[in-house]
């Protein structure tokens, strides 16, 4: 090897030396806010009022019998209200990945006089914000008696525009129409190579999707604290909205735990699933 090529591989080496620390700053940047809000969950209210401290303290069991203690004032208890929230952004998040993903085979697979229409329509759906149509979702939901009920906020979730693209989309570059033909000529019915077929190929698509509907229905305030107005059934939002108030406000480290407790399903759904999207797209695939 001669110099030239030994100063080339050295640029590459310091190229990619550089990437790497780039890469592992801005890691330490987006964790160091996490990281921090579950040292505070650790530490007394005087101890934060402190200042910032990266040692973690020994009060996480005192901030978490303070907060039950206080929220019992609430008719409601964290963890009740976690349990809310799961039975509603579960099934929610089920059925907006898989009726979504369901729209996207019907729209990329068949050939209809509407097609253009229908996917003009879905297009069209998405420049539409919640908000315009909350308050007459919110009087229609009266008129079924739907409100104080977890249906309103875990149905709609089957109309998922956005979903609906995301998944058109993926499905473009993965699913080859001669899979579904294939399967057509074995004898399989259409709702059978759909839950057999399709289904495996987007699994990465649905892992990603299943994230983000997850953690938007979790974080879900606005829709929750129009429909539920009984205090036991208030979601994990509608609590931690709670920790503002003044009964909690002077005591830091029970809004730090309760905060903490609040991301802590968010952090294991996304470790759950993060694994489906680097896994293979058309393992068994036919490519066109």
């Amino acid at each position: 090897m001669n110099e030239k090529e030994k100063n080339y591989f050295a640029a590459i080496r310091r190229e990619k030396l550089f990437k790497n620390i780039v890469m592992v700053i801005l890691c330490l940047m987006s964790l160091f806010p996490f990281m921090l809000l579950v040292i505070n969950a650790t530490r007394s209210s005087d101890q934060i009022k402190r200042g910032i401290s990266l040692i973690p303290g020994s009060s996480l069991a005192t901030n978490w019998k303070n907060l039950q203690d206080k929220s019992k004032a609430l008719d409601i208890t964290m963890l009740k209200s976690m349990v809310n929230s799961l039975i509603v952004t579960v099934p929610a998040t089920l059925l907006c990945v898989y009726f979504s993903t369901l729209t996207a085979y019907g729209i990329h697979v068949y050939n209809f006089k509407l097609k253009r229409f229908a996917w003009a329509f879905i297009m069209a759906i998405l420049m539409v914000p919640t908000q315009i149509s909350a308050i007459g979702f919110y009087q229609y939901m009266f008129k079924l008696r739907l409100t104080d009920t977890y249906w309103p906020l875990i149905i709609p979730a089957i109309a998922a525009p956005n979903t609906v693209f995301f998944m058109k989309q993926y499905m473009e570059s993965v699913l080859s129409l001669s899979l579904v033909e294939a399967a057509r000529i074995d004898g399989a019915s259409e709702f059978r190579t759909f839950n057999t077929i399709v289904l495996p190929l987007m699994k990465p698509a649905i892992a990603t999707q299943a994230i983000f509907v997850f953690v938007a229905n979790w974080n879900n305030l606005f829709m929750p604290t129009l429909i539920l107005n009984l205090p036991k059934l208030k979601t994990l939002p509608m609590f931690v909205q709670t920790l503002g108030s003044d009964q909690f406000r002077t005591d830091y480290g029970i809004v730090y735990v309760g905060l903490a407790a609040a991301i802590l399903p968010i952090f294991v759904a996304y470790f759950f699933l993060s694994k489906f999207i680097v896994s293979g797209v058309t393992l068994g695939g036919v490519k066109e």
